[in-house]
């Protein structure tokens, strides 16, 4: 089960239903992978629209490493399931830093 107040998310990776989480340290997995001093250039990075293969592993990774779970996204099949991983990737970015131009409400916790 997922709990979405922690950032957490859901996603199916080679047919087993997964937990991702960018926790700090995960994002300081990402600062040191993509070659970034601080979280505000991490998110210009990510920011950007652009992804690799590289950072899909990456970022699925990092955010597998958060919830403890043991997958090598690396080994995974790319057939029709690449949308899948960029849409995983998409939610994950979305629950940890707010999903764009959404303005916060003030009356939740």
């Amino acid at each position: 089960m997922v709990n979405r107040r922690r950032g957490e998310i859901a996603a199916e990776l080679d047919g087993r239903t997964c937990r991702l989480v960018l926790t700090l340290g995960a994002l300081a997995e990402l600062e040191d992978a993509f070659g970034v001093a601080d979280l505000a250039a991490l998110g210009e990075r990510l920011a950007a629209g652009r992804l690799s293969a590289r950072d899909i592993v990456r970022i699925l990774q990092a955010g597998l490493h958060g919830a403890g779970e043991d997958v090598d996204v690396a080994a995974l099949p790319v057939a029709a399931a690449l949308p899948d991983y960029a849409r995983a990737v998409a939610e994950l970015l979305a629950a940890t830093f707010g999903e764009p131009g959404a303005t916060p409400d003030p009356r939740k916790p």
